[in-house]
């Protein structure tokens, strides 16, 4: 057995890209598989749920714990990799504040089953049959994993050493974290976010910025922004004002307005509620002098009713971990 420091990485509920992300280091994988026994990956290792619970407690040096938890399963395996690791990092927004899986938060787990399984276009299904915990067979009983009513992050189920944002992560910030690790450096207080910045992805976007007013909003296909003007001054919905830095502002480069997958900056707890704060100081109404409130109230739905999906576009990322959390069954 290699007396090398073991390194795993788990898949909860997420789309895979955080893996391809760690693949992504390129030619550096070499310099990780010298450095660490990369043991379990449910994606590219056959490593059995059973040899992690054959190792010693704290058997693992660092554990890369991607996707948020929206089963049973994920949360019983976010308990054992606790247990097993040193260090439990949550990899990836998904893990870090809920992310995509997290919007579902605004509906119930009844509402999720009726249109996947009975009112989907696609679907056949006349007895109106949903996943049940336990099915009977001729074979014996078939088990699925409980679905819970909320999504929740990896921090809201068990103890998180650190956290690493970014939908995935930046290859070169996570090649940054295992350097560190390598080398034996000091490590950053429990708690920190590592692998991105403390400021916000505006600070490190090069466009240039001058006083905002917008008197309205644009989705994306329905104008070509200039490539190098600020795009919120453009009207389009760019988080970077709301959302930490350490990408380098790639969308911005590519003309396509930052989605916020970083997450909320230093000092800020929720990003949605950052972000309706900046754009209610540049929404423009025009003069409001001898307006009723009613009409100012039109005025600025006026506006508003621009912005398509308003949790969609504020807590793309980070519903779960927002004030919000969701709704739950209500």
């Amino acid at each position: 057995m290699s007396g090398k420091p073991k390194l795993a990485m788990y898949w909860a509920a997420s789309c895979g890209g955080c893996e391809i992300s760690l693949v992504n280091i390129n030619e550096k994988i070499l310099d990780v598989d010298a450095n660490f026994d990369f043991m379990f990956c449910p994606c590219l290792l056959d490593t059995k749920k059973k040899d992690i619970e054959a190792l010693p407690d704290k058997g693992i040096a660092i554990t890369l714990f991607n996707g948020a938890v929206r089963t049973e399963e994920n949360e019983e395996m976010a308990h054992l990799l606790r247990k097993k690791s040193q260090t439990l990092i949550a990899f990836g927004a998904c893990a870090k504040g809920g992310s995509i899986p997290a919007l579902s938060n605004l509906h119930s787990k009844e509402n999720h089953f009726k249109s996947s399984y009975i009112d989907a276009p696609t679907a056949d299904n006349p007895g109106r049959v949903t996943p049940q915990r336990e099915t009977q067979v001729k074979e014996g009983t078939l088990h699925l994993p409980e679905f819970f009513d909320t999504v929740k992050t990896l921090a809201q189920t068990v103890d998180v050493d650190y956290f690493i944002p970014g939908c995935p992560p930046e290859s070169h910030q996570i090649w940054n974290v295992v350097e560190l690790v390598i080398k034996g450096g000091p490590l950053p207080p429990k708690g920190s976010v590592i692998g991105a910045g403390c400021s916000t992805v505006c600070d490190e976007c090069e466009r240039t910025k001058d006083d905002k007013k917008l008197s309205r909003f644009y989705r994306s296909y329905e104008i070509v922004p200039d490539q190098e003007k600020c795009l919120l001054e453009q009207g389009l919905i760019c988080m970077g004002v709301a959302t930490r830095d350490g990408c380098g502002a790639l969308c911005p480069q590519v003309n396509t307005p930052c989605t916020g997958c970083y997450g909320p900056p230093e000092g800020a707890s929720d990003q949605g509620a950052k972000m309706v704060a900046a754009l209610g100081s540049i929404v423009d109404i025009g003069d409001v002098k001898g307006l009723s409130d009613a009409d100012i109230d039109a005025r600025i739905d006026a506006i508003l009713v621009s912005v398509p999906d308003y949790a969609g576009t504020f807590y793309k990322y980070s519903l779960a971990e927002s004030i919000l959390k969701g709704i739950g069954k209500r």
